[in-house]
């Protein structure tokens, strides 16, 4: 079933299209002429309209989202929107029956690692049964190749850099951590049992246009413009591998129309966390040249042309203090080369910021 490098035009079921990646990934799918049809749950962790703006951007017409129903696009009849739940397994089912999809990409779920210090059912729920019925979904429907969103968190304990997906990854330090190496573990007893072509990738602090108002960009450059002193955590020690949108978005992009296929000659001694003889591999996708938190805020006053008041906080629960991810394997594979650095990211979201909140 699988082509491999093979980029005609499929039928595409992309889960979480209302969020910030996913959003970004349905437009670059359109311009491949692939036909979208997106699915997303738009809950309340953050502001809706955030959520619904996006959808306008792409042509889905809020006023006629209905759950359950389909929306085609006004700007492109390639792509139509469901709204749904993916705990309701049965919906799911019948989706993919009538869709009948040649290949998932899966990134919804809850995002968040100290919400979910507070909120853990929240994660299992959307986390874990959410993915479980992506899962049965698959098996029962067979795809070309199922690439789902994992997460860099579940490194956790790993000191080791960069962080490289052959190492053991058995210490998260949060319940979000736990969720995204649960949905490793559970692809990868799907891709052994059934076959599926599964690609789990780690995405690194990804950035840009239109991000999620729960993380730090978001966050520092609304305070900031508030006049208001942001928190920086670690008193600011601290390293992250961030990485714009639209690089990450190529690398799925790329990935997606190359499968893993199943190899029986693999030894057990070449196994790991990242592979087996299954279908089925994870990769970590990220810039591979972490910045520090304080450049990475004075590439934001750059941008905004203001100084941030800062606070210094120690290490919060759940949280790491350096992130760095060895993206060779991803390279390989695809030709992979995110180019965009930090001040030309920052301000590519800092232009879209003012302009969207018309400061």
């Amino acid at each position: 079933m699988s082509r491999k490098n093979d980029s005609a035009p499929r039928k595409i079921l992309v889960t979480g299209t209302a969020g910030f990646i996913g959003f970004h990934l349905v437009n670059r799918l359109l311009q491949d002429r692939h036909r979208i049809v997106g699915i997303d749950q738009i809950n309340d962790y953050y502001d809706p309209a955030l959520k619904y703006d996006r959808l306008r951007q792409a042509g889905i017409d809020r006023e006629k989202i209905r759950k359950g129903e389909r929306v085609t696009s006004e700007h492109n009849e390639n792509y139509t929107f469901i709204r749904l739940d993916l705990e309701d397994g049965e919906a799911l089912a019948k989706i993919f029956a009538e869709e009948k999809p040649d290949i998932v990409i899966h990134l919804a779920a809850q995002a968040g690692v100290r919400y979910s210090l507070t909120h853990p059912h929240v994660y299992v729920s959307s986390n874990i049964t959410g993915f479980l019925n992506i899962l049965e979904a698959c098996r029962h429907h067979p795809v070309e190749h199922l690439v789902y969103a994992s997460s860099s968190s579940v490194y956790g304990l790993n000191k080791e850099m960069p962080f490289s997906a052959h190492r053991p990854v058995d210490h998260p330090v949060s319940l979000y951590a736990a969720t995204k190496r649960a949905n490793e573990l559970m692809a990868h007893t799907y891709s052994h049992l059934f076959r599926i072509p599964s690609t789990g990738l780690r995405f690194f602090t990804v950035y840009g246009p239109w991000g999620r108002p729960d993380m730090a960009l978001f966050l520092f450059t609304r305070k900031i413009l508030a006049g208001e002193p942001i928190d920086v955590y670690n008193h600011g020690e601290m390293q992250r591998d961030f990485t714009y949108v639209g690089d990450i978005v190529e690398g799925v992009r790329a990935i997606t129309m190359i499968p893993p296929e199943a190899d029986e000659k693999l030894r057990a001694e070449e196994a790991g966390p990242d592979r087996s003889s299954a279908p089925f591999r994870v990769l970590n996708i990220g810039n591979s040249r972490p910045v520090r938190l304080m450049d990475f805020i004075r590439a934001l006053e750059e941008a905004l042309g203001q100084k941030a008041t800062l606070r210094m906080m120690p290490m919060q629960p759940g949280d790491v203090p350096a992130t760095w991810a060895d993206v060779s394997e991803l390279v390989e594979l695809t030709g992979y080369h995110p180019d965009t650095d930090v001040r030309t990211g920052v301000r590519r979201f800092v232009n879209w910021y003012r302009d969207y909140y018309r400061i």
